[in-house]
């Protein structure tokens, strides 16, 4: 029997933010409803009236790999009336929630004394803003990266503290470039200076972590007889939604609809994907991984699982690892028969150049698809976009040159109304990217003096 779904009932009829819908084995937390600001205001009033009832700020912070083409990357223009470069091409729809930032740069991916390895210490510093300790062995030593720290301080407000999604399984042990410990280019979340926190590539494991429900015996006995059966999630939560919808609100009903259209049309993709890895299998064939081919395929079904998450606020911090820096992946659906990582060291050779621009393209419309997905979902009086700050950038410049300074990275999204986008921001050269890492923190209400190499918050996200 479905467990009841909690409420909060005075005069009129509210449901809490944390209500779900239930069934044997899982749990399907809800997005934001009109029906829940009742409970939020109630909560405001109940702390004081500095208190809020927006919806939550989330940070999602993508690393990409080995550098970019460069010329591709900087507009002409700075302040309001820059131009969308054309890397950012397929951004253009969402100029103004762009803020792109000039001059920052990740001063411990630097040797300092300890020879090659820039692509390890691009991946180690890129979120943590320190210098890994340079070794193959298991003494590993780096710091705590800036998605962790949030996670620490305000984790315990959801069911996840963080997310942690990538493309591509890596190894943790070994030497994975010049001396230095796979641990280093296969992570970029560290819990502890020695806890790197492997992400997830599997898209079906992300659907089982979000929609199971805490007892995990529970959940694989779920997850086995809906198979078995050929169930959707929503089958076994079927009588919570009902229920729940027959108290809601017109326009509440219909964001329900839509949101377990949403669950479904993923769950949908994901069976598809395992289908095709099934059949016909030889022997001696690994299991299947849930993971498609496609690139593209592969990434859009993780942020897709990725927005369902913020949506029902599972978690408000994630990082997303697009590749392992020094990965030599070849993109051959662009016609490129040379791997990135080969393609990064160009020598000024045109048909490289161009390789890498492509690349960065192809990245940059991934994201786009990340970005229309959370500016399309209505979230209070704006859009999940408009609640988020999204980090988009590499810990290398040019995958020539292996520079550390001048580092493309963008940032997408409001922050809740902390954060004045459609902008082009020029800082000094060499202005550690640990400022802007402080300032997100800030953002999303951790409070702390430094983090890495800052030496203050970044001015002017806000004007």
């Amino acid at each position: 029997m479905n467990k009841k779904i909690p409420s909060i009932v005075t005069h009129k009829w509210a449901i809490s933010r944390r209500v779900a819908l239930r069934g044997i084995g899982v749990s399907i937390a809800l997005p934001l409803l009109d029906a829940m600001a009742p409970a939020f205001s109630r909560a405001a009033q109940a702390v004081g009236p500095s208190a809020s009832d927006a919806p939550p700020r989330r940070l999602a912070a993508f690393f990409l790999p080995n550098g970019m083409n460069m010329e591709n990357w900087r507009p002409a223009q700075s302040g309001e009336q820059w131009e969308v470069p054309p890397t950012l091409e397929p951004l253009r729809p969402f100029k103004d929630q762009l803020t792109l930032l000039q001059g920052l740069a990740l001063d411990n991916a630097r040797a300092k004394g300890d020879g090659p390895g820039d692509h390890a210490r691009s991946c180690a510093a890129f979120f943590t803003g320190a210098h890994p300790h340079k070794t193959a062995g298991h003494d590993i030593r780096l710091g705590i990266s800036v998605d962790q720290l949030a996670a620490q301080r305000i984790g315990a407000e959801t069911r996840l503290p963080s997310l942690e999604l990538g493309m591509d399984k890596g190894g943790m042990a070994g030497e994975c470039d010049s001396g230095y410990s796979c641990a280093y280019v296969s992570n970029i979340s560290w819990r502890t200076p020695t806890t790197p926190i492997p992400h997830e590539v599997n898209p079906a494991a992300v659907f089982a972590r979000l929609f199971g429900s805490d007892d995990e015996g529970e959940t694989a006995d779920t997850h086995a007889r809906r198979l078995h059966e050929r169930k959707s999630i929503l089958d076994f939560v079927s009588d919570d939604t009902r229920a729940l919808s027959r108290r809601l609100g017109r326009d509440d009903q219909e964001k329900l609809d839509e949101f377990t259209s949403a669950v479904r049309e993923i769950e949908q993709r994901i069976e598809r994907a395992m289908a095709r890895k099934q059949i016909n299998p030889p022997a001696d064939a690994h299991r299947p991984t849930g993971a498609p081919d496609d690139f593209a395929e592969h990434m859009q079904m993780l942020t897709d699982m990725l927005v369902l998450a913020f949506r029902m606020d599972l978690t408000r911090i994630s990082t997303f690892m697009v590749g392992a820096d020094g990965g030599d992946r070849t993109y051959r659906s662009l016609g490129l028969s040379e791997g990135h990582h080969t393609l990064s060291h160009h020598g000024n050779n045109p048909q490289k150049l161009e390789g890498v621009a492509k690349i960065d393209l192809f990245h940059a419309e991934q994201l786009a698809y990340f970005l229309k997905k959370l500016h399309e979902t209505r979230e209070g009086d704006g859009t999940l976009l408009d609640n988020s700050m999204v980090l988009y950038g590499c810990g290398i410049g040019d995958g020539n040159r292996h520079n550390h300074d001048e580092l493309p990275i963008l940032l997408a999204g409001r922050g809740g109304g902390s954060i004045s986008p459609g902008r082009q921001l020029r800082y000094h050269r060499g202005t550690p990217l640990c400022n802007l890492h402080l300032s997100l923190l800030e953002r999303m209400g951790v409070k702390t003096q430094r983090f890495g190499d800052s030496t203050g918050p970044l001015k002017n996200l806000k004007v």
